[in-house]
């Protein structure tokens, strides 16, 4: 006789649903990209996604992706796991703007990945929370950006 199993009593301590979301979107990225190849044009699919986001988001990644491009104009526009990101031309991530509905956060991240050369000792941060952005939080950004592509 084998034994049934319900799944009303299981749980499940895989990946949640947003976060499949967002492996979903990478699979699509990548293919967007393979398609595109180096024809197309990543910077409007990026500029897209921005304009998809809720207002308090949308105003804090345009504000990014413009301190990305003034600060650091060497770095490639491209979406990775359906967020902004920004990459050097051998498509390693240097940062990304992650909205905060992406995971359900309370607030918009900018996160860098180990391509970006922030190295400060043994500990430093790679992310920042986004709530809104005043000038000197603009010319922060913009330092660490510079800093990150060194």
């Amino acid at each position: 006789m084998t034994a049934k199993t319900t799944t009303a009593t299981k749980t499940y301590d895989g990946f949640s649903e947003e976060e499949r979301a967002a492996m979903k979107a990478h699979a699509e990225d990548l293919k967007a990209t393979s398609r595109r190849g180096t024809k197309g044009d990543a910077e409007s699919e990026v500029l897209a996604k921005i304009a998809e986001m809720q207002e308090a988001d949308r105003v804090i990644a345009e504000r990014v992706h413009t301190i990305v491009k003034s600060a650091a104009p060497g770095l490639i526009s491209k979406l990775w796991y359906g967020m902004p990101a920004y990459a050097h031309a051998d498509g390693k991530i240097v940062c990304f703007f992650q909205p905060a509905p992406k995971f359900k956060a309370r607030y918009a991240t900018l996160g860098f990945n180990d391509a970006a050369r922030l190295d400060d000792g043994t500990m430093w941060p790679t992310s920042y929370a986004l709530t809104t952005l005043t000038e000197a939080d603009e010319a922060r950004l913009a330092a660490l950006i510079k800093q990150a592509v060194s």
